[in-house]
This record gives C-alpha cells, structure tokens and sequence, in this order.
C-alpha cells in the first residue's frame, strides 16, 4: 500500500514483519540494539521542550521493556523505528491495545536535526497503517500543549481533540483518530 504522492511515498514493503520506506528512511519493527538510541531519541525530544523526569508527564518505564510490553505474542501492540540509510534509528513510535478495537499510539519522535523531513507524518502513517493491520479501528494518543509541531502533525492527518487536562502544571491533550 502507498501512501503519499511523487518520489516520496510511504510504501508498505512485503514482508512478514512490519516494513515500509519513506524517501531514504526505512522503517520497520524494533530490535533490541535499537533501544540506546531509542532512550536517546525520547530523552533528548522531551528535554527540548523542557519535561524532565518526576515532573509528572515524563516516564520511560516502559522503553526499558519494549519487547514485553509492545511486541510480546499477545499484546497487540507494535513498536516501530525509522532508519536512515546507515540503519541508524531516527525516529521512532509505538502501539500499545488498549481494547479490542482501540490502540493507543505512544512514543512519536523524530530525532530534532531531521524534522521537517517528513518523517514524522511517514511514521504516523505506519504506524496508522499498523494499527489497521492489528484490527484496530481507533486510535488514541496524547501529546502536550508544548508539542506544537506533533499537535500540529495530528490535526493535519484527522486526528481529533477530545480533553485537556493539567498535570503539574503541564497542559495534556488527549486525542483519537477513528480508523477505516
């Protein structure tokens, strides 16, 4: 399946396991090498707009447990990097069931220097992709009031604002997009 137009096109690559590529970007399931630069990616893009550890909003207890938590037989989720063309994880995000029908989409980042390329809507669209292929029919996910550019990247793929609410002084918004 190709999503996108002209020489930049997100294309779902035959495959048993999740794969598709995207310009020079090719992303695919998590491996356990990945998870350095996984816990790199995610610190340094939550650093940027100020969230630290204990502030209420910030964990990562589940990235040290992505196997069991997302790709465990059973679990319904996924979790997906994109690689540049040296396999080095750029970006990367996940999804987690929380019902039969509904996964939650979690852990969207792109590293800082390579935004503006596309890779983050390329992942949104796999990982929707993905979800679609889990059977899912929605999706949930949150950000914070200081994510413009991922609130922005949400709304522009339909995604819909559902509650705000305020955790230590942090504005969270939680979102869905309903899958067909």
């Amino acid at each position: 399946m190709a999503i996108g137009s002209g020489a930049r096109t997100l294309v779902r690559r035959p495959a048993i396991m999740p794969e598709w590529t995207f310009g020079d970007l090719t992303i695919r399931r998590y491996l356990a090498v990945d998870n350095p630069v996984v816990l790199s990616l995610h610190r340094e893009g939550l650093a940027r707009i100020g969230l630290r550890p204990g502030d209420g909003v910030y964990y990562e207890n589940d990235l040290h447990d992505l196997e069991g938590i997302y790709l465990a037989d059973g679990r319904g989720g996924d979790f997906l990097v994109g690689v540049d063309p040296d396999g080095d994880p750029v970006a990367m995000g996940g999804l987690r069931r929380v019902d039969p029908c509904t996964g939650e989409m979690v852990r969207l980042r792109v590293r800082h220097d390579l935004h503006r390329l596309g890779y983050g809507a390329a992942m949104l669209q796999a990982l929707e992709h993905r979800a679609l292929e889990l059977g899912y029919t929605r999706l949930i996910g949150d950000t914070t009031e200081l994510q413009g550019p991922a609130l922005e990247l949400y709304r522009t793929f339909g995604w819909v604002e559902l509650r705000r609410e305020m955790i230590n002084g942090i504005v969270n918004i939680y979102g869905e997009k309903k899958l067909s």
